[in-house]
Order: C-alpha cells, then sequence, then structure tokens
C-alpha cells in the first residue's frame, strides 16, 4: 500500500517526488525486530509454530475480526500509529466474505466507501485519526483498491447482491482505466494515481500484482487489456530476480527506452521483505506454482543456513535481517512451499494471536485462504476443503489468458 512510499503530494504524475527513505514496511521492521530478536542464522530453516492437530482458519478470522475491526468497520493498523488505510479495508472485506460474514463484510465497507471512496471510483489510501483533517493525502494505493474490487465481486456471488457486483465492476473499470499504462510495449500497473509515473522511469510494486483478483475483474469487467496487464506483468516478474536468491524486491523501477532493464528502485531499501512476500502467495493463490519468484522464495525461505527463516534480505548485499519473520511471513512461507512443493502441512500456521500487529495477522489470514482455495494443498489431518467457486480458481485461466505471451 502507499503507506510504503510515504504521503504523495498531489502533483502531476511527471513531477518528481520527494521520498523519505522511511517507509511503512520499515517501521514494521522495526517493530517486529524489537519484539523478534531471533538470530537468523544456523542450520536448519525452522518457521511458524510447533503446535500440532487441525488449522481453524474460521477462528483465526474472528481472532483477526476482534482484534482490528472496530465497530464502524475500521480496520486499525496496529503496527502505523493506528492509521486506517484501504488495504486494510480490502483485506478485511475478503476475509469477511470468505468467512460468510456479512454483517462484518458491510460495516467495514460502508466505512471505506463513506470516508474513503474518491469521486473516480478510486480510494484515497490513508485515514489519520489524531489528524484534525483524518484524510489529508487524496492519493490512492492500487493494492487496497483491488482488494476492495475483488471483494465486492467475491460477496455479489456467495450472497447475490447486484448493488456489490455494480460496485466491484466500477472500482475496476477505474482502475484499468486511471492506473494502467504503457512503458516500453508493455501494459504496466501503476502503484497509485501520483508520484510514480515519471519522465525517464516508472516505480511499480511488484507484490501490487494479486492475480487472483486481477483474473476475477477480467471475468467481470470484460477487456482485453486485463490480459495485458497479466501477461505483461507476469512476463516483468521474471525479469524482476534479483540478488544471491533471484528474488523480487519491494520496489522495482523501470527506465524508459527500448531494452531498459527493471532494476530496484532508487530511494527504497533493495529488499525483499514485508512487501515483496506477496508476490510468491499472489501467485501460489493463482496456481503459478512453476513461476520463478515462487521457486526463489521457497529456496530462500528454505535455505538450510538458516536455524529461522529471516524477516528480508538485501538484494544487493545479502544480508539477512538479525531477527526472525513474523508469524504471517512465515504463514505465507509455509503455504507457499507447500503449494511449489506439492507438499502437505504436518503443523499449524502462526496464529493471529502470534502476530506483532495488524499486517502481520492479515498474512496470516490471507495465507490461510490461498491454502483453502488451493484445493492441492490440504493442511495434514483435516478434511478436503470445499472446492471454491469458478471465480477463485483461476490458474488456468490466467495460463489462458497469457497464453502465447
Amino acid at each position: 500500500m502507499l503507506s510504503e512510499a510515504l504521503t504523495l503530494p498531489d502533483r502531476d504524475a511527471t513531477t518528481e517526488p520527494t521520498l523519505s527513505p522511511v517507509t511503512r514496511r520499515l517501521l514494521l521492521a522495526g517493530a517486529t525486530a524489537a519484539l523478534v530478536l531471533t538470530p537468523a542464522c544456523g542450520a536448519a530453516t525452522s518457521g511458524g509454530e510447533e503446535a500440532t492437530g487441525p488449522d481453524d482458519p474460521a477462528a483465526q478470522y474472528r481472532a483477526f475480526r476482534d482484534r482490528y475491526v472496530m465497530s464502524d468497520g475500521r480496520v486499525v493498523d496496529t503496527g502505523n500509529q493506528g492509521i486506517s488505510h484501504s488495504e486494510g479495508q480490502g483485506y478485511a472485506m475478503l476475509f469477511a466474505e470468505a468467512f460468510d460474514d456479512r454483517p462484518t463484510f458491510d460495516r467495514v465497507y460502508q466505512w471505506a466507501r463513506r470516508t474513503l471512496r474518491r469521486p473516480d471510483g478510486l480510494h484515497a489510501w490513508r485515514f489519520r485519526p489524531d489528524q484534525r483533517v483524518k484524510v489529508d493525502d487524496p492519493n490512492n494505493a492500487t493494492d487496497g483498491d483491488l482488494y476492495i474490487a475483488w471483494a465486492l465481486l467475491r460477496a455479489a456471488d456467495r450472497w447475490r447482491d447486484a448493488e456489490y457486483r455494480r460496485d466491484g465492476i466500477a472500482i475496476g473499470q477505474a482502475v484499468l482505466s486511471r492506473l494502467v499504462v504503457e512503458v516500453n510495449g508493455r501494459m504496466v500497473l501503476l502503484p497509485a494515481m501520483q508520484g510514480f509515473n515519471h519522465n525517464d522511469r516508472v516505480v511499480v510494486n511488484p507484490s501490487y500484482y494479486a492475480f487472483p483478483a486481477l483474473f476475477a475483474l477480467s471475468r467481470a469487467v470484460p477487456d482485453r487489456a486485463w490480459q495485458r496487464v497479466m501477461g505483461d506483468g507476469v512476463q516483468m516478474l521474471r525479469g524482476m530476480r534479483f540478488g544471491r536468491w533471484g528474488l523480487p524486491a519491494d520496489w522495482v523501477e523501470i527506465a524508459r527506452g527500448n531494452g531498459s532493464q527493471a532494476r530496484p528502485a532508487a530511494g527504497w531499501p533493495t529488499r525483499f521483505s514485508y512487501d515483496a512476500v506477496r508476490v510468491p502467495l499472489h501467485m501460489a493463490w493463482a496456481g503459478m506454482t512453476d513461476e520463478p519468484a515462487v521457486r526463489a522464495s521457497n529456496n530462500f525461505w528454505n535455505d538450510p543456513g538458516f536455524s529461522v527463516r529471516p524477516a528480508w534480505t538485501d538484494l544487493r548485499t545479502g544480508q539477512v535481517a538479525p531477527y526472525s519473520a513474523p508469524a504471517g511471513i512465515n504463514a505465507v512461507a509455509e503455504v507457499t512451499t507447500a503449494t511449489g512443493w506439492h507438499r502437505g502441512i504436518s503443523k499449524q500456521l502462526p496464529s493471529v494471536a502470534r502476530s506483532p500487529d495488524y499486517y502481520s495477522a492479515a498474512l496470516a489470514i490471507l495465507s490461510r485462504i490461498a491454502l483453502r482455495e488451493n484445493p492441492r494443498n490440504l493442511m495434514a489431518g483435516g478434511p478436503p476443503p470445499p472446492a471454491p467457486p469458478p471465480r477463485n480458481t483461476m490458474a488456468g485461466g490466467i495460463r489462458r489468458l497469457w497464453n502465447g505471451a
């Protein structure tokens, strides 16, 4: 979300923004380091919790809801000074739909629509409860918009609500018309309306390519441009392989000009970290298990040189975090590994209770939904999950969309 890039003033998209190297995910990393100071080098990989027995995703969802969703529907980011943002609203909507909790879904969505909705159908990215002007930056965050739109489409199918569908389609159309630009012959998804599209380069966040959401929107908003966004996105991600393990960076810049190579973006730490961990999760969720980003992430997370999984790695130096990954990243790693290596999970996924803040807890729930919606990967000892409806099983559909890309 846009808080990783700081507040960007409302300015022409070609204007160079003033960016601070201090980002939300860095603040989160500092908080995590203070809570989890486990050395990350040793003899064997370990991640998650040691508890055994069947996992209860619904109970984990209720724990997330009770901790982070307020009575009015505002989702609180406890790792970022109690602000709220479109990402959190979209995640909570997705979770409520997945666990058939319509009252919570309605509260969360109505708060987002009432508080964050812009005239163009997108959403302002941030709400600061302690400020006089609480929505002080009208810029959007594309991942938040995508998750809100996708959640609405899922809710429309589950609860047969035409208004949800109309709203989801309208947001999808706004994303396609306002947040997709052509760069060097490829369609690129911008992280936000302002601050990332420059005269000489475009900055992208690879984790904003939420392929399950993009595929759902491609079906609800028929337009061949979605095919290009997804197909070109896959091709670009295949070229965004950096460092010792060949991992995607949190933020990547693409220079304008034919033959230009992608590279970690100037102004951000060159890390595979709290943002980029969503890249292999989105791909695993979509069944794209053979993609380089999934293989590279699994190799990193299961490197035998680590006694525990590190929270991040620097893609220039190869340095890893001196503290272990929080519960949410461990959940992502377990699910992505199970999906990519076609194996079951023999222990409980890290829990919401073990998560130090909102974002880690959100990753823990996202991982459970991704696992549940990929029938090939079952929790050990548990019954097979029900087959998800066609709107959510998209691996074959995505591959058909970019066949020959």
